[in-house]
């Protein structure tokens, strides 16, 4: 079992999403994020960060396996690019690379094998996520998904 940050452990005692995401962001020195939740077959907006006014209309509803974090759910694994502004894999939609943001990491929130959510962090600069920091991003979704 991974041990969480105190800062994350707390914000998860509040059962709130955007607590939640704040202190991940912080932990990982990120200055973009979202969760979105399961609602209806499709992912929801349920917090975000950092995310530009015209981009939070596009992400507000998520259909499963369309971008970073519909990749995310529908694979059930973490989703990482180094740099969304260069990324040509077509797993950046257009509203990701709007952001401005470059490394990304996006995970499924997971309760065994019920899916829940997606939870999802960026930084400014190119960055290539650890195996670590991707197992504690799941280790958070997972946390998070017994109340999301």
């Amino acid at each position: 079992m991974i041990s969480l940050p105190a800062g994350i452990e707390a914000a998860l005692a509040m059962r709130d999403p955007a607590r939640v995401l704040a202190a991940a962001l912080e932990h990982f020195g990120c200055q973009a994020g979202t969760v979105h939740r399961v609602s209806d077959g499709a992912l929801r907006l349920a917090a975000h960060h950092g995310i530009p006014a015209p981009v939070v209309q596009l992400v507000e509803t998520v259909p499963i396996g369309k971008g970073i974090a519909g990749l995310a759910a529908e694979r059930r694994e973490p989703i990482t690019i180094c740099n969304l502004q260069t990324d040509s894999s077509g797993q950046a939609r257009p509203g990701a690379k709007a952001t401005g943001m470059e490394g990304s990491l996006a995970v499924p929130i997971l309760v065994e094998d019920d899916l829940r959510g997606v939870l999802g962090v960026a930084k400014a600069t190119a960055y290539d996520w650890p195996e670590e920091e991707k197992e504690l991003l799941l280790a958070v979704g997972s946390a998070m998904g017994t109340w999301l």
